[in-house]
């Protein structure tokens, strides 16, 4: 065909033609599968995503009570808490610094954050720092030269270091706690309270219970190890595990996945100043011993004198069972010892010689109390020990850490003329266990086979209450059972443990919550296999779990279904679903939140449908005095009285037909789970597809330049961009916070030139962004791409348009090669891989089976296609497919923050950088805010006009209450722009009351000389100024709102103001609140009877409530 022609491509523009054969194009597009959910959320829990005009009892994070943020003054006595908000009090009061290596999603530090910022003081009267680190190779080694730095103050020597941590990064970690054993003389002391919890790839769970790598760890490096049974004891274990490391480094252990996220009431804490006495007193105990005593010896010592201190009565091993056991079973770790030990308790009653050996401090492991802790008529020993993996469990000779100590314990004692038989009873880190299943090892022990489907209950149901909530995650309910949980825990006779479980495979995300209520505490780490009432948020969820095996005989089953009669239930359920409700006596009924007008206003209302339903159905005597519990916790009397209206139609029973009994003996019953698997903490993003794109040859490309009305050729600046596009000048780019301080918040400035763009008070610019050219460069010359070579990408307005660009063009500016790729990614890829082992890699990791992986590399390792394609060298596609299976490059858009009237030339942003760092230390930025900052003046960018609801009120005279967030100040900036020149041409103006947050006046004072100079020409009224963190309360925008509610009521009612909120959504519901108590002072004062709620609404509707928010 002879030489490519040089075609005139400029970096920016590039060409667009009708299509050859559009049916062959498309035709070659082959169909990708949507991964179930899409690519992972960085954390739902601290999302604050709140979109209802009332306030949502919404989830903080998982970690903490009820999901929501706890004052650390009020954590003492009896109170509803979570082990690890237990476990972060220890530290944070204890501590020095505390260094957190938490995956995002874990929310391992979520407190001791919130309490630090707080300026909390903690019991040495100082604020302890916290240090975020990621999990990478080598990453304790800070927190070593912290210790042993020249400007290390000496004076600290004495007070612990702490390390916040899960399983999965004590690999990362072993190097520094290796140096630090050697070093330990002279080093402070040294605790790491560790989540047992990691994503394991190949397993069924998503999220594995890991104890193996502590033990491992522990007994290679000699290491202190102590495990928390439950969660009523996890802050004894914390503190005693502080205190043991005065001995040596030491590591305390919990399970991560359940026990540590259950909320639950815990009668005997301590508080800060509880806690320092008691570490205090213990210590001293310790000065008794001679210094040449073991740390066997230490540990006993200790472990006696904090008994003394506290009445407890812990022991290094624990005996439960028969008092004269034939058969002993030796556990480690949280839900193995709680729950062996109530079934060995239960089983003794009923005759069995069965008992349970607790190893609460494995190292040091102490031989003479082991043996102790074993009943001399032990005969039979079995070492309940976690191993790695199933091939570990297979595997004849490997043995478990656990049971080589006990064999090692036991074959050497002279207490036995026979040495009791030890056998290992290996388990890998994905098995969970049950009542049934822990009486199964126990019967198999002594030889018993239990019956086929027999089920081994513990608690007494006669004494105890329990409920079941079965939804998807985005499902409008999804906060009832939090709410539901607050609301019985205001029961001081009563004990309501909250247990969560998030599976992401299962409707594109799953939530299970139980909720046990008693009138003693109770010791429940599984799930309910028995409960009283269960609601089903979504129907579909019925087809893939089993979920009336765990409703009792004759419980309730609360069904939401909109709109379905009694009628058309039996297109709705299964067969096997209407046989067990029959032959379990099931009450069911039927939820229609779409009945109530409050849903049809405001669908997040439904949240308050479930909990009403609840009350009714529990208490239906305390529907009323319930309401008004619930209106304390979340909206308000009158939203819930209009939630109950007509309630009987709302919430109905069904009839149970007789023909629901007749079994169709030929069909097929499903065998579905009991339960679900907690594959995470948090949700799936839902992610929009987006069209692939192809390549031509120049041949193509070229017949359209030369005969351009043949192919309806048109030159345009982004062809493949469906809205109006812009070129635009940088004018000015200058950082607005300190360059010492870690958010880069920048003012970028451009200027419009002969573009044409135009743009209203309000609106947002869209940005199209480019990668990195160096980046490109470097991704090009690996991939041994030619820059010249033409790109041909079907038009997103019309498939059969096709937009002619260069790989060059399309790699800086069309394909998303440096962003994060989906499932689907890698099961393309897959189709490429010469090599054998790389392709069942990337099918795996493209398939559930992988999805734990994929979960790892998306959430912390936060790789890009790039990084991918540089990893699976053998799976490389050309630049044809690489254009169509790479998402395209998104725009960004952002709030102006001028007014075009009073600067025709130039429109300007304000933007904070996103940026983090990865597990191997690299520096990662979010693409668009990066590419922002680093533009110098002159040059091009390629910008789009989004219209907003940001609009100002038709009368100039009509006052503005403003309230920005951050960056949510921008658009702020250009209602005050051209207010002020309306002012100074004469014209009379509202008056103009701005509210602005922010963390330090400071770093992040965003524009405050403008705000100022405003201020003093007497064009803002009021300059509401919140600084979260400049004085130890935090002070947020919606106090400095209620401090000058005399100021709102007279610019917003008296004056008919319009207000703006432009930020975050977190404040919504206390900024809101705000509002309706200023509507009700003034309704009061003039003696009118206004309901504040409906008046928001109206003011919605006159768009006098304006709400922009992210």
């Amino acid at each position: 065909m002879g030489d490519p022609m040089e075609l005139d491509f400029s970096p920016t523009r590039g060409m667009k033609r009708k299509a050859e054969d559009s049916t062959s194009i498309l035709e070659r597009q082959p169909k990708m599968q949507q991964p179930a959910g899409g690519e992972m959320l960085k954390s739902t829990w601290n999302s604050d995503a709140e979109s209802s005009s009332f306030r949502k009892f919404a989830q903080k994070s998982s970690s903490l009570p009820f999901g929501q943020p706890i004052d650390y003054s009020s954590i003492n006595g009896p109170t509803y808490l979570t082990a690890q908000t237990l476990i972060q009090q220890v530290a944070y009061a204890l501590s020095d610094k505390i260094f957190s290596y938490s995956p995002e999603s874990f929310d391992l530090d979520v407190a001791v954050k919130d309490w630090s910022t707080s300026n909390t003081p903690n019991s040495h009267g100082y604020i302890t720092r916290v240090v975020p680190m990621q999990t990478r190779s080598g990453a304790g080694s800070i927190a070593l030269g912290y210790m042993f730095s020249k400007d290390f103050d000496l004076a600290k020597r004495y007070i612990p270091q702490s390390v916040l941590a899960s399983s999965s990064s004590l690999h990362s970690l072993r190097a520094a706690l290796d140096q630090l054993s050697l070093l330990y003389s002279v080093a402070n002391p040294f605790v790491a309270h560790v989540a047992a919890v990691d994503y394991a790839p190949g397993s069924s769970r998503g999220l594995v219970t890991d104890y193996a790598s502590a033990l491992t760890v522990a007994e290679e490096l000699g290491l202190g190890l102590v495990a928390s049974s439950s969660a009523y004891e996890v802050q004894h274990m914390s503190l005693f595990s502080t205190i043991l490391a005065t001995v040596l480094p030491t590591i305390h252990i919990y399970d991560g996945v359940n026990v540590g996220r259950d909320t639950l009431r815990v009668v005997d804490v301590l508080n800060q100043r509880g806690l320092n006495t008691a570490y205090t007193n213990v210590l001293k105990e310790l000065s008794k011993l001679s210094k040449r005593s073991d740390a066997e010896t230490k540990a006993a010592h200790l472990l006696n004198a904090f008994n003394n201190e506290l009445g407890t009565a812990y022991s290094l091993f624990e005996y439960r069972g028969h008092n004269n056991p034939e058969v002993v079973l030796v556990v480690f770790g949280s839900v193995e010892s709680s729950l062996a030990g109530q079934v060995a308790e239960k089983l003794s009653v009923e005759g069995s010689k069965v008992g349970v050996v607790n190893v609460r401090v494995y190292r040091p492991f102490v031989e003479e109390e082991f043996l102790k802790a074993l009943p001399a008529s032990v005969r039979h020993i079995g070492v309940l020990g976690q191993v790695l993996d199933p091939t570990t469990v297979a595997d004849k000779s490997a043995h478990s850490n656990l049971f080589e100590d006990v064999l090692a314990a036991t074959v050497f004692a002279d207490r036995w003329a026979t040495p009791p038989s030890v056998v290992d009873l290996k388990y890998s880190r994905g098995e969970t266990f049950t009542p049934t299943s822990m009486a199964t090892i126990l019967y198999e022990l002594v030889g018993k086979v239990p019956e086929d489907g027999e089920r081994f209950l513990l608690l007494d149901t006669s004494h105890i209450k329990q409920f079941t909530f079965w939804d998807v995650e985005d499902s409008a309910a999804s906060t009832a059972p939090s709410a539901i949980g607050k609301l019985l825990s205001g029961d001081s006779a009563s004990n309501v443990t909250i247990s969560q479980t998030h599976d992401n495979f299962i409707q594109g995300g799953t939530v299970r919550i139980d909720i046990r209520n008693s009138k003693k505490s109770v010791e429940a780490y599984y799930p309910i296999e028995e409960s009283d009432i269960v609601f089903v948020g979504e129907e579909k969820l019925l087809k893939e779990i089993a979920i009336l095996k765990s409703i009792k005989n004759g419980g309730k089953l609360v069904l939401k279904l909109p709109g379905v009669k009694d009628e058309d239930l039996v297109k709705k359920l299964p067969a096997s679903v209407r046989n067990e409700i029959k032959f379990k006596g099931i009450q069911l009924f039927l939820l229609d939140p779409t009945l109530t007008p409050a849903v049809e206003k405001d669908p997040a209302v439904e949240t308050l449908v479930t909990e009403l339903a609840f009350i009714q159905l529990t208490r239906p005597e305390l529907f009323l005095s319930g309401m008004k519990k619930l209106a304390s916790i979340n909206a308000n009397v009158d939203l819930l009285n209009d939630a109950a209206a007509d309630f009987d139609n709302v919430l109905r029973q069904v009839e149970i037909p007789e023909a629901w009994a007749e079994v169709d003996v030929e069909a097929q019953v499903p065998d579905l789970p009991r339960t679900i698997t907690s594959s995470s903490f948090t949700g799936f993003e839902k992610e929009e597809t987006a069209p692939p794109s192809l390549l031509r040859n120049w041949e193509s490309a070229a017949k359209g330049l030369v005969f351009k009305e043949a192919y309806g050729t048109k030159t345009s600046l982004r062809p493949d961009l469906s809205v109006t596009t812009f070129e635009v000048t940088v004018k000015e780019n200058r950082r607005l916070t300190p360059l010492t301080y870690d958010r880069n918040i920048f003012h970028i400035e451009f200027d419009l030139g002969n573009s044409g763009l135009t743009y209203n008070i309000g609106e947002a610019l869209g940005i199209h962004a480019e990668n990195d050219v160096n980046e490109v460069v470097e991704f090009m010359e690996f991939y041994e791409l030619n820059p010249d070579e033409i790109v041909e990408i079907p038009s997103r307005e019309d498939p059969n348009v096709l937009d002619t660009r260069t790989v060059f063009q399309s790699l800086v500016q069309n394909i998303d090669i440096f962003g994060k790729p989906p499932k689907r990614f890698y099961e393309a890829l897959a189709e490429f891989a010469s090599d054998e082992n790389e392709k069942k890699e990337l099918l795996t990791l493209g398939s559930p089976e992988g999805a734990n992986e994929f979960k790892r590399r998306a959430e912390v390792d936060t790789i890009t296609f790039a990084d991918i394609l540089l990893e699976f060298k053998s799976a490389h596609p050309s630049f044809h497919d690489i254009a169509r299976i790479v998402s395209p490059m998104k725009r960004r858009e952002y709030s102006i923050a001028s007014s075009q009237m009073v600067n025709p030339t130039t429109v300007a942003l304000m933007i904070v950088v996103v940026s983090w760092v990865d597990p191997k230390g690299r520096d990662r930025f979010g693409q668009a805010t990066k590419y922002l900052s680093k533009l110098p003046i002159g040059a091009k960018v390629t910008t789009s006009v989004k219209p907003s609801v940001m609009k100002l009120p038709a009368k100039d005279t009509a006052p503005l209450i403003m309230a920005g967030l951050g960056t949510g100040l921008a658009p702020f900036r250009a209602f005050v722009q051209y207010r002020a020149m309306q002012k100074a041409q004469g014209k009379e103006i509202g008056s103009i009351l701005l509210y602005m947050g922010s963390r330090h006046q400071r770093e992040e004072y965003l524009y405050g000389e403008e705000w100022e100079a405003y201020q003093d020409a007497g064009v803002i009224t009021l300059l509401g100024r919140a600084f979260s963190r400049d004085q130890p309360q935090k002070i947020y925008i919606q106090d400095r709102m209620r401090q000058t509610i005399s100021d709102i009521i007279k610019a917003y009612i008296k004056e008919e103001g319009a207000f703006y909120l432009c930020g975050p959504t977190w404040p919504v519901p206390d900024v809101t609140e705000v509002l309706e108590e200023a509507i009700a002072r003034d309704a009061k004062g003039i003696g009118k009877k206004i309901d504040p709620r409906k008046e928001i609404e109206r003011l919605k509707e006159d768009l006098r409530y304006v709400l922009e928010v992210y």
